[in-house]
């Protein structure tokens, strides 16, 4: 493992406690994830204070608009200077491919949301989704692997029939809804383990709560890597 696969969410509603949570943690063995709740808190700024500490900043927004506004969009947060950003696969093609053409190649990444791993068949039907979430997951990975994009979120439940489907190692898999075995669901539908996730495939795990809310977020952080190695390890 070259580099952190663990991102780190953190999910709180101001900019102290997010930085009370990256001052315990080593910037050398995760990234960390600013989504909307704290991004609208605590604006750009929080996102150059991040940086200035040496993270690298997944920016969560999960754009989805008409294809200009995604791409203008896009186009700040690159100029942001954040390593990743996200937008709905399910706003269609032209909206991916404006989106890919806003960002400077090499730099920051792009990156699209398949289905939300809130959602189940139940959810997905009331929307009048009535194919399977496998089904929609792997048909937008395709559309955004068409379109020139980085990779996809995904559930890691999701992750192998996607990642045969696409075995280029270039094309990312990320994957929310990680939970250690004996960590509570919480709001997610489709969750999976760190060690089972990277064996699906998925090329970076995105991990909140039983990080956040631990007692301690460093060495919980640490056992987390530890099972990423031993997948690594079990795979090679």
């Amino acid at each position: 493992m070259s580099e952190p696969r663990i991102i780190v969410a953190l999910d709180y509603s101001d900019k102290k406690q997010a930085l009370d949570l990256v001052n315990q943690l080593d910037k050398t063995c995760c990234r960390v994830k600013v989504g909307k709740e704290l991004f609208t808190a605590a604006g750009p700024q929080l996102v150059e204070q991040l940086m200035m500490l040496g993270f690298e900043v997944f920016l969560d927004l999960k754009f989805h608009d008409i294809p200009n506004t995604v791409a203008q969009a896009c186009k700040v947060a690159a100029n942001l200077g954040v390593w990743m950003v996200n937008v709905h696969a399910s706003g269609g093609k032209k909206m991916l491919l404006a989106a890919r053409d806003a960002l400077p190649p090499g730099k920051t990444k792009l990156i699209a949301v398949t289905v939300l791993t809130s959602l189940d068949q139940f959810a997905l039907n009331e929307i009048g989704w009535y194919r399977a979430p496998m089904d929609i997951a792997t048909q937008l990975a395709s559309l955004t692997r068409d379109c020139g994009l980085d990779g996809i979120v995904c559930s890691a439940a999701e992750a192998a029939i996607i990642r045969k489907n696409i075995p280029q190692k270039n094309f990312w898999l990320v994957t929310p809804g990680i939970r250690p075995a004996d960590s509570a669901q919480h709001d997610q539908a489709r969750v999976t383990t760190p060690k089972v996730a990277i064996l699906n495939g998925a090329d970076y795990l995105v991990i909140g709560r039983p990080i956040t809310q631990s007692a301690n977020p460093m060495a919980t952080l640490q056992q987390l890597n530890h099972e990423i190695l031993s997948a690594y390890s079990a795979i090679n």
